[in-house]
């Protein structure tokens, strides 16, 4: 990535502001539109998959796209073990980035429904299942993303990672929120999806535990990269991304 540092972290403010405007606005919607809540849930999935999908690909090429601060630990993490990529600085850009845009962009939906620009969720979702739910959804995202970047597909970030979070909301008892900013960004909204701020701190303490544990995953399937040779020639495809990310 050739963009500074100031225009990377802009982009992840954006890119997660517009996730968190894009899953709390399709909630509040979709819970006008219908009572049934298999239907609302559907209608919030299908329109988080098109949003991060659009997102993916439009910021992937400034800043990797990850919007999501286990992620960004993550590719910190594997660089700093691999010798390249993330330094501790940009970590300390772009995760109060992630945080602050999360948080703007629930107060956004809120203000183009009309409802209270700051209202703190009542949505409690401490009981254990939904930690595991969670647990499980950010190993599977974290095995995707450096998967994906080790076998040297990431160009399919936008397609994979959208499908992965889209399939994660039915499969998960926690519909995946999978991402520690957008999990503090939907407690200002007391909608269809919000949690509770109570719930916040067991469910970033199984976001990180599940982050480690899809790194392990990685490690384990796909085992360490093979070493640049010294004389290869460089081959350039088309703009380097990183491996991107989600709730």
């Amino acid at each position: 990535m050739s963009a500074s540092l100031r225009r990377r972290a802009l982009a992840e403010a954006v890119g997660s502001a517009a996730l968190v405007a894009v899953v709390v606005g399709s909630g509040i919607q979709a819970a006008e539109l219908s009572r049934d809540v298999g239907v609302q849930l559907l209608a919030n999935s299908l329109a988080t998959v098109f949003g991060l999908g659009v997102l993916i690909t439009l910021l992937g090429p400034v800043s990797g796209a990850h919007f999501n601060p286990v992620v960004t630990l993550a590719a910190w993490f594997t660089d700093r073990r691999e010798g390249d990529g993330l330094a501790a600085r940009d970590v300390a850009a772009y995760v109060p980035a992630q945080i602050a845009g999360a948080i703007a962009g629930a107060v956004l939906a809120d203000a183009m429904f009309g409802t209270s620009l700051v209202w703190w969720s009542t949505h409690d979702r401490s009981a254990g299942h939904l930690l595991l739910g969670e647990l499980v959804a950010t190993a599977g995202l974290v095995l995707l993303i450096f998967g994906l970047a080790r076998v040297g597909r990431a160009h399919v970030a936008p397609i994979a990672v959208a499908s992965y979070i889209g399939a994660a909301y039915w499969f998960t008892s926690s519909t995946s929120f999978a991402n520690p900013a957008v999990t503090i960004g939907r407690t200002f909204t007391n909608t269809f999806a919000g949690i509770a701020p109570g719930s916040v701190a067991p469910f970033i303490a199984a976001q990180t535990v599940g982050a480690v544990l899809g790194l392990a995953l990685m490690a384990a399937v796909f085992g360490r990269p093979a070493p640049a040779r010294a004389d290869a020639p460089a081959v350039h495809d088309g703009p380097e991304l990183t491996a991107p990310t989600l709730p």
